[in-house]
């Protein structure tokens, strides 16, 4: 009889350890890119882990800095193709359905030729470096591709 009530505190505290591990709190999400469409695999892991966070419950931004920025236009999002982390284009589209949010450096995108038209459409906008500190102090974890 006592190893019965033994293997039964046992399997609750077990069931309680489980619940607790899979009922986090949700959390802010930045994704920091920095890398552009030569850098494939790299780029739709960022993407793939943004994608993932938001249905995991979590809010995610991510913040598009350097080449990074070309990664919003179509012919980017068009043939940008991760080597095992998957399409841009797919990624980008449960982003975009989850509500995630695209902050793209401002000065970056100028000198990249990346403008206004890029970004019809699509949520996201241009951004300063103090868009970014602000995104950073928001955040719970911050991630850099």
């Amino acid at each position: 009889m006592k190893n019965y009530f033994l293997a039964l505190i046992i399997l609750l505290l077990s069931v309680n350890a489980v619940s607790a591990q899979t009922h986090t709190k949700p959390m802010k999400f930045l994704i920091h890119v920095t890398h552009g469409p030569e850098d494939s695999t790299r780029v739709a892991l960022a993407f793939l882990v943004a994608k993932t966070a938001l249905e995991e419950g979590h809010t995610v931004s991510l913040f598009l800095a350097g080449d990074a920025v070309k990664l919003l236009q179509d012919a980017s999002l068009n043939t940008v193709v991760g080597l095992v982390t998957g399409k841009l284009r797919e990624h980008y589209e449960a982003i975009v359905k989850a509500n995630g949010r695209f902050y793209l450096s401002g000065n970056s995108s100028k000198a990249r030729g990346v403008g206004e038209a890029d970004l019809k459409g699509k949520p996201a906008e241009f951004a300063l470096p103090k868009v970014l500190v602000n995104l950073i102090a928001e955040s719970n974890r911050v991630i850099t591709y």
